[in-house]
């Protein structure tokens, strides 16, 4: 991921991740960090979607009191998860 296009992708989705608690933002941050070069481009968009779902939300689904209504997210949701032995 080296193109203007890419680079100004990641500096959009940088943004999107500092959310209302600094918690999300280093649980999304890096994942954003550490996972999105790697992922296949569907996965890079089902986190661009995730990252349009409310905080309440996201942090009932990180801290495994619900679940998210689609796959993709969920694959995102356990990998942060796994990451941080949540």
């Amino acid at each position: 991921m080296s193109t203007a296009m890419d680079e100004a992708r990641i500096k959009r989705l940088r943004w999107r991740t500092r959310r209302g608690t600094r918690e999300l933002d280093a649980l999304f941050g890096g994942w954003l960090d550490e996972r999105f070069a790697q992922a296949d481009e569907a996965m890079r968009a089902a986190f661009d979607e995730l990252l349009d779902v409310q905080d309440p939300d996201l942090w009932d689904w990180v801290m495994g009191h619900a679940q998210p209504p689609r796959e993709d997210w969920q694959a995102i949701i356990d990998d942060i998860r796994a990451r941080h032995r949540l």
